[in-house]
């Protein structure tokens, strides 16, 4: 069987409607708060390709890097909204599922600072994350920014 080292290529049509699927999800909540919950969950799966991409989306739109570094242990900073303390939560919370269901604070938290339609995009651009994550540690992936707009 052959490797699988760029799956933009190895199946165009899937590749092109997860992004479609990606673009669309990421603009139904604020930008700032889509990029802490890309880095967090790609800091929880150790995805070291999307970190760099999504730090550098980040930084971009204006992002401290306090804030940024912070997320490895947002618990413990004030520097985050308690709406995106609940994000974050609720990211944990999602990400790491396979280590025991604990998302009821999470899940309380975010019926308190987002909509019944928000807790839902935030829900899929959890899930959304989670998979990139995967597709890039799964194939070795690495893009530097540029290079990964332009897929």
């Amino acid at each position: 069987m052959t490797r699988v080292t760029d799956p933009f290529a190895a199946a165009p049509q899937l590749m092109k409607q997860w992004m479609g699927a990606s673009l669309a999800i990421e603009k139904s909540l604020e930008k700032s708060l889509i990029e802490l919950v890309k880095i967090r969950a790609s800091i929880l799966n150790a995805c070291a390709n999307c970190i760099n991409m999504h730090t550098a989306d980040a930084r971009a739109l204006g992002e401290s890097e306090q804030r940024i570094y912070l997320l490895s242990a947002w618990r413990e900073a004030p520097v985050y909204t308690p709406r995106e303390r609940a994000a974050l939560a609720w990211t944990d919370a999602l990400t790491t599922l396979s280590q025991g269901h604990t998302q009821e604070a999470a899940k309380e938290a975010i019926e308190a600072n987002f909509t019944p339609e928000e807790q839902v995009n935030l829900t899929l651009m959890i899930n959304i994350i989670n998979g990139w994550n995967r597709i890039a540690v799964g194939f070795d992936l690495w893009l530097e920014t540029p290079a990964a707009k332009a897929a």
